[in-house]
């Protein structure tokens, strides 16, 4: 039997022989999808056993596949040569999994099976998201510079790294988002690798469209908080390289104007009229001042955004959890030694 945790601790590669939709839809961070049916085919196999019965549905797998097999063969064959110690699954560790290791097996590469497929591994990470480690949680207002501290945390988890969202209306990333799937898996694996303790962002439920699952919600309502503070002009310069320098780097001046106030449209009602004109206003004279180069001039609607929509509600939130604040810090007071949140607190 498969040690699952030293599996995932280990990234042991896996191949993963189900169909791409399967695989799109959620998989795991060390696999490769070289599927042995494509989605017709499946589609076509999973027809036939509604329809004809098992028996039908396996004989047609068999046609389906045969005439793929020695082409499989070579890229599996490829795939295990650069990663020897690879497992393979699929869904259930059933038909696909045993017809991929037979041939394999036969074509003199050995393999071993994940008992269980892809439903074991799912369900052994669900485990862990169902009883999470202890958490401790890392808040501030926005642009205080969270996700710049968690490196120098020992045992920090990036919740908005794994869901490649900066966790607000202008936290889009360029690169689309994981599935849920993929998400929870990631976030798992990194509860394995710290059994003893977690430090999160203080996240809402939502991170983009990425949900954070129930029973993690209802623990980190609980847990201690530690909370860091900044200026308004430190903040207002991080959000300024995090919303407009760095993108730009990757897409025209003009796209990323297009972006910023689609994002700004999206919190026009939270705004209010006037507020939102202002800062519409703000932002468009700051990308002419950037054309003509002068990137300063985000500030001011930047520092808008902050003190006058982010704040409020930050400060709200953090009313309601005044009594779990454990300590306060300041970058100002900060070293650049790894911070022990668990020794600390102790």
């Amino acid at each position: 039997m498969t040690d699952l945790k030293q599996l995932f601790l280990d990234q042991t590669p896996l191949l993963d022989v189900r169909a791409p939709v399967e695989f799109n839809k959620g998989a795991f961070p060390s696999a490769t999808n070289l599927p042995i049916l494509d989605d017709e085919n499946r589609h076509l196999v999973g027809t036939c056993y509604k329809e004809q019965g098992e028996a039908a549905a396996e004989h047609l797998g068999y046609e389906l596949v045969q005439s793929q097999r020695d082409t499989l063969i070579q890229q599996w064959q490829t795939f295990l040569r650069a990663n020897p110690n690879a497992l393979v699954y699929c869904f259930r560790g059933g038909k696909r999994s045993q017809i991929a290791a037979q041939w394999l097996t036969d074509a003199g590469t050995p393999v071993t099976r994940v008992d269980g497929g892809y439903k074991r591994l799912r369900s052994y990470l669900i485990e862990q998201l169902d009883s999470p480690p202890d958490i401790i949680l890392l808040s501030g207002k926005t642009g205080v510079g969270k996700t710049d501290l968690l490196p120098q945390i020992k045992h920090a988890v990036d919740l908005e790294g794994l869901a490649n969202h900066r966790g607000s209306a202008f936290g889009g990333q360029l690169s689309p988002q994981p599935s849920q799937i993929d998400f929870e898996n990631r976030l798992a694996i990194e509860f394995l690798r710290h059994p003893d303790y977690v430090v999160l962002e203080d996240e809402s439920r939502l991170i983009g469209r990425i949900h954070i699952p129930q029973s993690l919600q209802d623990r980190m309502k609980e847990a201690p908080i530690w909370l860091l503070e900044d200026s308004v002009e430190n903040r207002s310069n991080r959000i300024l390289k995090e919303y407009v320098l760095d993108p730009l780097a990757h897409m025209p001046i003009g796209q990323l104007q297009h972006r910023l106030e689609e994002s700004l449209n999206a919190i026009q009602k939270r705004l209010g009229g006037v507020r939102f004109q202002a800062m519409k206003t703000a932002l468009a004279n700051a990308f002419s001042a950037h054309q003509g180069g002068d990137p300063s001039q985000h500030l001011a609607w930047i520092e808008a955004l902050l003190v006058d929509y982010y704040d409020p509600m930050y400060e709200y939130q953090l009313d309601k959890k005044e009594g779990r604040i454990q300590h306060k810090i300041n970058w100002a007071n900060l070293t650049n030694q790894e911070l022990d949140f668990r020794s600390d607190c102790s």
